[in-house]
C-alpha cells in the first residue's frame, strides 16, 4: 500500500506510450530508467543534450531538468518531473519483480533513506566530485561526510543481501546510481575502504541486466 504522500500521483496511462526525457549519466535519470526497466512498461525515450535542450522539454518542465516523463490524457499533458515519482508511477502500474516495499515500516525506512540521499548525500557528492565548482569547501571534507552514508549502507548489507531486503528493489535502484557516481570519483580509494559488502553490492549492480539496459546509448 502506497503512503498517502504518493497515492495522488498520476496513474500510468492505458493505450499511450509516455515519452521520457533523459540523460544517460544523470543518476536521477538512471533511477527512473531502472524502475521503467523493472516494470516492463512501454515508453519512448529521448536522450537530451544538456547544452541544447529541446523546446518541448522546457515546455514540459520549465526548470529544464531531467528526467521528465510526459503523456497526453483527455487532451491535456500529464507531466512527472521528479525521478522518484516516475519510479513510483511505473512500479505502481506494474511491479513484476516486487520492487515496491511490502510493509508500511519498510516504506517509512525507504523514504527516509531516499530523502537523505537526495537532500544531503547528493550535496556532499557534488562538492566531492566537482571541487572547482565549490571552492568554499574541501573535497576531502565532503568525501568524509559522504562516507558516513556509505558506512550506514555497509552496516545494513552486513545483515541482508540488499538494501531493500532479500532481493534488489526500489531502495537499491534509487540509491545505486548515486553510490556509483561517488565511487567512480576515486575508484581506487573507494575500493580500499572497509566496505566489502557495499563494494560487492555495487559491482553486482554494474553487472546486472538492469544496468546494461539503462546504459545503452540511444
Amino acid at each position: 500500500m502506497l503512503p498517502n504522500s504518493l497515492s495522488t500521483l498520476p496513474l500510468w496511462p492505458h493505450g499511450v506510450r509516455p515519452k521520457l526525457y533523459s540523460f544517460r549519466r544523470c543518476p536521477y535519470a538512471m533511477r527512473a530508467r531502472l524502475a521503467l526497466w523493472a516494470s516492463g512498461l512501454e515508453f519512448d525515450k529521448q536522450e537530451v543534450d544538456l547544452k541544447q535542450k529541446p523546446p518541448e522539454l522546457w515546455d514540459a518542465n520549465p526548470v529544464g531538468t531531467v528526467p521528465v516523463i510526459v503523456w497526453v490524457e483527455n487532451g491535456s499533458p500529464v507531466v512527472i518531473a521528479q525521478s522518484f515519482e516516475i519510479m513510483i508511477c511505473a512500479l505502481r502500474a506494474r511491479d513484476p519483480l516486487s520492487w515496491l516495499p511490502q510493509h508500511q515500516e519498510s516504506w517509512t525506512t525507504a523514504l527516509e533513506i531516499i530523502t537523505a540521499n537526495d537532500v544531503s548525500f547528493k550535496k556532499h557528492l557534488d562538492r566531492y566530485k566537482y571541487p572547482n565548482r565549490h571552492p568554499e569547501t574541501s573535497s576531502l571534507k565532503e568525501r568524509e561526510a559522504g562516507s558516513v552514508f556509505l558506512q550506514s549502507y555497509e552496516k545494513v548489507l552486513e545483515n541482508q543481501d540488499f538494501l531493500s531486503g532479500d532481493h534488489f528493489g526500489m531502495l537499491d535502484a534509487a540509491l545505486a546510481p548515486f553510490v556509483r557516481q561517488f565511487a567512480k570519483t576515486d575508484l581506487l580509494w573507494f575500493n580500499s575502504q572497509g566496505w566489502p559488502k557495499l563494494i560487492c553490492w555495487l559491482q553486482a549492480f554494474e553487472k546486472s541486466d538492469a544496468f546494461t539496459f539503462i546504459m545503452q546509448k540511444s
